[in-house]
């Protein structure tokens, strides 16, 4: 397919600004050849217009058309072979593997979503029938589902081209409650996502979808962002990304005279803990455990762990020693853009810098490009990790800072001053989660996952996975942008009271036409 650089309002493109950029291929740190035109005030406008005159249409469609819908995007997007991987990997210096994994989970989530709406219970219908002989007042017939909200702002991460953009999880959960769909792309990889939203596009016409189901727009400057997020007919907004970027998203959607829900997803430092027989049993495993988490992907997940937790003694030198050579030893690589290598190279020195830091070790790698970081691992003490929130604060890229306490009670403290994360991690020997239960109940406050005796890295889409947790690590704690539960960000409940049979939805009818679990009279049934 030939790259146009143009803004993609429903199935017509348009390039009326006079703002451009290019891509960048960071591996070589030059700009790529297509030239992609920012979208205007006009183009936002038009787009969530027609967005919002599609998801009328939309809504109406049926479970199982937009589950075809959902499939035959997955279907376009494997069809795309390998011109979408060799122009992600072009974009954005990701390695074959990884990018052929992250297409599988891309289609996967599709085919996930396709088949909970062709299941149908997600809907939670609810059903209270009429009492009209209940004294001293008459029951009225009360029946609950859930519906969808309207037009989703869903803005592309950096750090998956494919997984958490144009076509990724915020878009395919946001379909399947039965919005539409604007998409702000990504400037580090705009190529990729005009690949995948032509891909959404075709199958949106094969499937009979409204124009303007999905749109997607481009734009480097923070005004393209804030306009569609101030859009009176946007209603929530999906995001994964900074923790700057998020919040003045969360802040504009929220001063808006009908403020809107903004699903952001913003990292966090993942910390791990190793308990002492842990350390003392599992030690040299866990250290080389650890090398690998903070290294995949350069360092850039959102679940790299950034801080490692244990007791001050023998065992914690003698880690300490051996993530120091591991990391030492571990290659450089290459980041997304320069500007987040930039900004790594910028936090380290910061922290190398910092009273009580110390650098244990940095890969001997050599790096020429404001693209390539080498790996790095700090150690402190726990008093002074609690007494400056900098050192709590998210290194981006592959670095990890040693945390030592000299007590069961001051571990306790340091994990009092984190702040919320997407996941922690406990490494613990039989038993020793019972001996430390109170760090546990910490712990179980400040995250959204669990880990026990593994790492943080990778996140499994299923109907159990949690990817959330309290703020800063997203703006709301309730919700998850990876699993079957993404798809409740994008839908309400409604109530219908003595509604006609005739005029109640499907799910809500006597029968149960579509044999979906229901709440009847406080008892699930099918």
């Amino acid at each position: 397919m030939q790259l146009t650089g143009r803004n993609y309002i429903g199935a017509r493109t348009s390039q009326s600004g006079t703002r451009t950029f290019r891509g960048v291929d960071p591996v070589k740190n030059v700009e790529l050849e297509t030239l992609y035109h920012e979208a205007t005030g006009e183009e936002i406008d038009a787009a969530v217009r027609l967005a919002e005159t599609a998801f009328v249409e939309y809504r109406r469609k049926s479970s199982k058309q937009r589950a075809a819908f959902l499939i035959a995007i997955a279907a376009e997007i494997e069809a795309l072979g390998e011109e979408l991987l060799d122009r992600a990997a072009l974009e954005t210096g990701l390695p074959m593997a990884r990018l052929v994994g992250e297409r599988g989970r891309t289609t996967g989530q599709l085919r996930m979503f396709a088949a909970m709406l062709e299941e149908g219970s997600w809907v939670d219908a609810r059903i209270d029938r009429a009492n009209p002989d209940r004294k001293p007042l008459p029951k009225p017939d009360l029946r609950r589902m859930l519906q969808p909200l309207g037009p989703v702002a869903v803005f592309g991460a950096s750090n998956f081209p494919l997984a958490f953009s144009a076509a990724g999880g915020d878009t395919a959960s946001a379909l399947a409650a039965g919005c539409s769909v604007i998409v702000k792309a990504h400037p580090s990889h705009p190529g990729t996502s005009e690949l995948t939203i032509a891909a959404v596009l075709r199958a949106a016409q094969a499937t009979g979808m409204p124009e303007g189901i999905v749109s997607m727009l481009h734009g480097v400057s923070p005004e393209v962002s804030v306009a569609l997020v101030k859009h009176p007919l946007v209603k929530a907004v999906g995001f994964t990304g900074s923790l700057r970027a998020g919040r003045a998203l969360f802040d504009v959607a929220a001063a808006r005279s009908e403020p809107i829900p903004v699903y952001a997803e913003m990292g966090s430092i993942n910390p791990i803990f190793i308990l002492p027989r842990a350390m003392k049993e599992r030690g040299t495993q866990i250290a080389e455990g650890l090398k690998n988490s903070v290294t995949a992907g350069v360092g850039q997940f959102c679940t790299n762990p950034g801080v490692v937790v244990g007791m001050d003694d023998a065992t914690m030198s003698a880690f300490v020693e051996q993530v120091a050579g591991l990391m030492g030893a571990a290659p450089a690589g290459t980041m997304l853009n320069a500007g987040i290598g930039r900004s790594f190279a910028e936090g380290a020195k910061r922290f190398a810098e910092t009273a009580g830091v110390r650098v244990a070790a940095k890969s001997t790698a050599a790096t020429v490009l404001p693209t390539q970081a080498a790996p790095i691992v700090f150690t402190t003490d726990a008093d002074h990790f609690i007494a400056d929130h900098r050192l709590r604060e998210e290194l981006f890229g592959p670095a990890t800072m040693i945390v030592t306490g000299r007590s069961r009670e001051k571990l306790e403290e340091v994990a009092r001053s984190l702040d919320g994360q997407l996941t922690v991690t406990i490494h613990a020997a039989p038993g020793e989660l019972a001996e430390y239960r109170n760090l546990v109940e910490i712990l179980e406050r400040k995250a959204g996952r669990l880990v026990f005796n593994s790492y943080p890295t990778g996140v499994e889409v299923c109907a159990s996975m949690n990817h959330g947790g309290p703020y800063p690590a997203t703006t709301d704690s309730r919700s998850t942008s990876v699993g079957g539960a993404a798809i409740y960000r994008f839908a309400r409940p409604v109530c219908y009271q003595d509604f006609p049979a005739e005029a109640l939805p499907e799910e809500l009818r006597e029968g149960n036409p579509r044999h979906i679990w229901r709440l009847e009279e406080n008892e699930w049934k099918r």
